[in-house]
């Protein structure tokens, strides 16, 4: 019982330690290379495929939902007769 609460606080002093377990890249640089380019394209679709996929899903959501409360506030406004 006592082995099992010791490695328990070692595995929780370890997982919140301050010190990082291996050095990461900055990739900082790159992506302003990147960001900077003036190649023609729009910098919301420079990040690639993952940046279209995110803008083109985003638009027909606000299409749909806007398509969706205009629906609604015409059943609203002309309430169906009896």
């Amino acid at each position: 019982m006592m082995r099992n609460l010791l490695a328990l606080r070692q595995i929780s002093q370890r997982t919140l330690s301050s010190t990082a377990r291996r050095q990461v890249q900055n990739k900082v640089p790159e992506k302003q290379k990147m960001f900077q380019e003036d190649n023609g394209i729009p910098v919301h679709l420079k990040g690639g495929v993952g940046d279209a996929v995110l803008y083109r899903f985003t638009m027909a959501l606000t299409v749909l939902g806007t398509g969706y409360v205009v629906y609604e506030l015409g059943s609203a406004a002309l309430p169906k007769k009896k």
